[in-house]
């Protein structure tokens, strides 16, 4: 049977076919909770002035098979305006699977009706973990794209929550932590556990967007509650999220104020860490390690399977759970580049410049080792010899600080 195509203009809209789209979400076995409605209805909510959501829906008979909420923006290449199409949520959803149960016949018909009802030059689809033999769909859009490219946007630690995780973690990791908690002993703060409804989601929310106010996420403006408009989509989507159960946070608290935590939602026995912060004057507690480990012990405690990173950066990454970590997952970025006069024009320019790149890599490591070949060949003058001095000794060593690191280079 081949499939029936319709356009939506909202996923708010009380007509939506809720129940058919949760069916569909659960039969994609990498669903997160940043494809629930809840979160993309929150994330419909915070478009701003000249954004709207389309959504694509392919049904065979009462069942549907594809939904794909997109929004259109003006982006300028070289200070031409392009329009390109994204899926509803970016940039702050962290891992999506596309909801599509396609057969192929009806793969190609699907970006056909994309190109029909909203011309533009790229269809870009981030943060995607797609499962091996499930990316027919995609691979599909590519062969039928001017230019299509699949870049790697992030490799994500991951641990498995075991009967191991019952003993005290091994290496350097082990001393960080004695250490860490010990400071936190001795300022006499506490680790809470916090599983907020939608009563209490608001008030935790206010608590935690303070803390991020005041830290470094607060100070160069890349925090989910940022500005205004942030802060409502996140008051919005953790609220809605929290009504069904999928919320949770540690916290650490010092006379009953929040100094420092980690906010994660849970679904299908896996812990997304979606975000922390603390507050700068307890930066050297080493907090964010201790929280991370209270949620691999509420894991053992409640029978979670899975602790992710929702999101790392691709390179240098300074996550905690790296040094936890018993496996990875990719995301992956996929570009479809149309076959209007601004998609061509826009892909050829990104094949020039992927041909170009390599060389200009090889030329600036060239220049860089001929700047450093003749200092290196300098003759040194030595310094005219002093009489040694007796080294001091120290009872006290200075302690080392600890920083807990972002779960979200990005933000």
């Amino acid at each position: 049977m081949a499939a029936r195509f319709e356009w939506r203009t909202s996923l708010c809209a009380p007509d939506f076919p809720a129940a058919a789209y949760e069916a569909l979400r659960l039969r994609v076995p990498e669903h997160t909770p940043f494809n629930t409605l809840a979160w993309m209805c929150a994330s419909e909510q915070a478009l701003t002035a000249g954004c709207r959501v389309h959504v694509l829906l392919a049904w065979q008979g009462d069942e549907l098979k594809l939904c794909l909420p997109l929004v259109a923006s003006v982006k300028r290449f070289a200070g031409l305006p392009l329009r390109v199409l994204h899926h509803l949520g970016y940039p702050l959803a962290d891992r999506l699977a596309l909801l599509a149960r396609l057969d192929p016949g009806d793969v190609r018909q699907a970006l056909a009706e994309v190109r029909r009802k909203l011309p533009h030059a790229l269809l870009q689809l981030n943060e995607l973990c797609v499962a091996a033999g499930e990316e027919s769909t995609l691979t599909q859009w590519t062969a039928h794209s001017s230019t299509g490219e699949r870049r790697l946007s992030c490799r994500v630690p991951v641990h498995r929550i075991s009967e191991a995780d019952h003993q005290e973690v091994s290496g350097d990791p082990r001393y960080k932590l004695r250490r860490a908690r010990k400071r936190i002993a001795a300022c006499g703060a506490e680790v809470r556990r916090i599983t907020p409804d939608a009563s209490t989601m608001g008030t935790l929310l206010q608590a935690i967007s303070e803390v991020e106010a005041v830290s470094w996420k607060g100070d160069e403006g890349v925090g989910i509650f940022a500005d205004e408009r942030h802060r409502q989509w996140m008051d919005r989507a953790f609220t809605a999220l929290a009504a069904q159960g999928l919320v949770r946070v540690v916290v650490l608290e010092l006379e009953g104020r929040c100094i420092s935590y980690r906010l994660g939602l849970l679904e299908q026995g896996r812990l997304y860490d979606y975000n922390l912060a603390f507050l700068p004057q307890y930066a050297d507690l080493g907090s964010g390690r201790v929280l991370l480990e209270e949620w691999i012990r509420w894991g053992l405690d409640d029978n979670w399977r899975w602790i992710d990173a929702s999101r790392v950066s691709l390179e240098n990454s300074s996550h905690q759970l790296h040094e936890r970590m018993t496996g990875q997952l990719e995301h992956w970025r996929w570009s479809f580049y149309s076959w209007r006069p601004s998609g061509i024009a826009l892909g050829l320019a990104l094949r020039v410049w992927q041909s170009l790149k390599p060389r200009l890599q090889q030329w600036k490591a060239r220049r860089a080792a001929k700047v450093a070949k003749p200092a290196a060949a300098e003759p040194v003058v030595a310094a005219e010899a002093k009489p040694a001095k007796p080294a001091k000794v120290k009872n006290n060593a200075t302690r080392e600080g600890e920083h807990a690191t972002p779960s979200h280079s990005q933000r």
